[in-house]
């Protein structure tokens, strides 16, 4: 009975130091591009150009907006250039079947 309670003893206290995450095997995927992932990179590409020594400081995509025979990909970058943070936002339009890019709309926000 002793040898019993000393077990159950030094297993709780080998269960305080071993982590639980140790104990289960989960496995992670890699989450998929998104669709917008490579407008997304057009979008920062069109913003380096307009703006070459500035720091892209945050990214957001807004959504898409969809029409007949095209789509358009919306974005808002936060940027500093020159010590000035502003935000630019980009409208990528492109053919909905070949992807062929129609006009790219840049614009400063109001702040």
């Amino acid at each position: 009975m002793k040898k019993i309670i000393i077990s159950l003893m030094v297993l709780i206290a080998l269960s305080e130091y071993i982590p639980i995450r140790a104990l289960s095997v989960e496995a992670h995927a890699e989450r998929p591009e998104p669709a917008y992932a490579k407008w997304g990179r057009l979008a920062m590409e069109t913003a380096k150009k307009k703006y070459p020594r500035a720091k892209i400081l945050d990214y957001l995509h807004i959504g898409r907006e969809r029409r007949q025979t095209t789509d358009i990909e919306k974005f808002k970058l936060w940027i500093e250039d020159e010590g000035k943070e502003f935000g630019l936002y980009i409208d990528i339009e492109f053919d909905s079947k070949t992807d062929r890019v129609i006009r790219i709309n840049t614009r400063r926000s109001a702040n």
